[in-house]
């Protein structure tokens, strides 16, 4: 890998606009490729692809067996440019990231309420561009089904479909206890990033003692950071026929095995990243009983709730009947009612996701578009 050079921190560093969409063009086209055996050099221990844009890249091939080629970032300016964000931006909201965030809370079904850490405008604009320029195109694990595109809950579910026993367990205080260490070593590994960027990012990721729940980083750190236990774990249950799958704090294992044993291996890969399970939430299911993976029952085939689907059933029928807006009121929605039928319409595509052959739900689909398109029509 090429020796790390001088990394300018002059704070008004900024990238011409005209340069920033050239050189992303190029990144972008570098990234699709990054699949394919490019050149390599053996005197710069490098992989350079020039893009059709003109500029040059380098690709790590240090860590091509284990990640494939990846962008190396050595030089604050190359880090500013990608991210078309001025370094000036950066360091203002890295100095001080507890200054950018405010607090969140939020009530869930069961009446448990739920405290975010939601950044600013600028520090949520920063962490999105590091989200998509940066995060996404980290490997992840198989066995990660939350946070991940094309990868859904359906996804998860099908790996569980028909098992004589389902263990699912809980991380308790997930995002809690992931370390700024963790961040740092898994997000922003020294292979990829020059050690004073590695710091950067990482303040801008992190605040005060934990990944924060309301940042658009925190999700795709959080899979980074248990990478090492999904192989682990997934090694343990692989020789045993075991399947496993992760939905963010959420694990499920599902075969003909021990669950009491799977628990306590489960437990010890986890208390040696810094966690612990959750012994609230630990639930054993067998066949014969309602098994449920990611909200879907899976004893048979991936399913919907019953208890889902007929309160969806009822609030559409109490639409048609009473009309939208009487029924925004019953339920106490505040917002537009574009935004309700919205919501509404995401709902029945969820179960038509499950269930493409519902009838009812692709009518109750056309409806809603219909509904929509009169009321988007001037």
């Amino acid at each position: 890998m090429m020796g790390a050079r001088n990394i300018s921190l002059c704070p008004d560093v900024r990238a011409p606009a005209a340069s920033r969409r050239r050189l992303f063009a190029a990144w972008f086209e570098s990234r699709a490729l990054t699949r394919r055996r490019l050149p390599y050099s053996k005197a710069h221990d490098v992989c350079s692809y020039t893009a059709a844009r003109g500029a040059m890249r380098h690709l790590c091939c240090s860590a091509e067996k284990e990640w494939g080629p990846m962008i190396v970032y050595r030089e604050l300016e190359t880090l500013t440019r990608d991210l078309g964000i001025g370094a000036g931006v950066l360091y203002a909201a890295g100095n001080r990231p507890e200054a950018h965030y405010r607090t969140v809370s939020i009530t869930g079904r069961n009446g448990t309420v739920r405290t975010l850490s939601v950044p600013d405008p600028m520090l949520m604009a920063i962490q999105r561009r590091i989200l998509f320029r940066l995060l996404v195109h980290m490997p992840v694990s198989p066995q990660a089904a939350a946070y991940r595109c094309g990868v859904s809950t359906l996804s998860a579910a099908r790996f569980h479909i028909g098992k004589p026993v389902l263990l699912c367990l809980d991380i308790r205080h997930f995002f809690d206890n992931i370390r700024y260490a963790d961040v740092k070593r898994y997000a922003f590994p020294p292979d990829i990033y020059a050690e004073p960027l590695r710091v950067l990012l990482t303040r801008l990721c992190y605040l005060r003692d934990a990944l924060p729940q309301g940042a658009p980083t925190s999700p795709a750190i959080s899979n980074l950071v248990l990478a090492d236990f999904d192989r682990a774990l997934t090694s343990w249950c692989a020789p045993r026929g075991i399947a496993y799958t992760r939905y963010c704090d959420d694990l499920a294992l599902s075969g003909d095995f021990d669950p009491d044993q799977a628990c306590e291996i489960a437990a010890a890969l986890l208390r040696q990243h810094g966690f612990l399970l959750n012994p609230a939430k630990t639930r054993i299911r067998r066949a014969g009983t309602r098994q449920q993976v990611t909200g879907l029952i899976v004893n048979e085939r991936p399913s919907v709730p019953r208890e889902y689907r007929r309160a969806l059933r009822q609030e559409l029928y109490y639409c048609r009947r009473f009309g939208v807006a009487s029924q925004m009121q019953r339920r106490g929605f505040c917002g537009k009612e574009t935004s309700y039928l919205q919501s509404l319409l995401g709902r029945v595509n969820y179960l038509l996701q499950i269930r493409p052959d519902d009838v009812a739900a692709k009518q109750d689909r056309d409806w809603l578009l219909a509904l929509l398109h009169t009321q988007q029509t001037p």
